[in-house]
């Protein structure tokens, strides 16, 4: 995967205003039901794992990760249990 790919991550809770910039280029936006979701284009899976990577600094409950399919694709999606991710560095 080292195409640019639209991501959108769920996680439990609403962040604070003051998170945005450390998710830099991510929309933040906070859902009705308790969750936020954030949106944007990642470069390459390094930057995918960098962003799950600052969700585990956070202690934040990830709820979903689905990328937004590119031309002639389904929806890829995964659903992961923090305690089930665990980046290697």
């Amino acid at each position: 995967m080292d195409s640019p790919y639209v991501y959108e991550i769920h996680v439990e809770g609403h962040l604070a205003d003051r998170w945005s910039e450390w998710f830099e280029d991510l929309a933040i936006c906070k859902c009705p039901n308790g969750e936020t979701t954030l949106t944007g284009l990642l470069i390459d899976q390094a930057a995918l794992f960098g962003v799950l990577i600052r969700i585990h600094n956070l202690n934040l409950v990830l709820i979903s990760l689905a990328r937004a399919p590119s031309p002639g694709q389904g929806e890829i999606s995964l659903d992961v249990h923090p305690k089930e991710f665990t980046p290697s560095l």
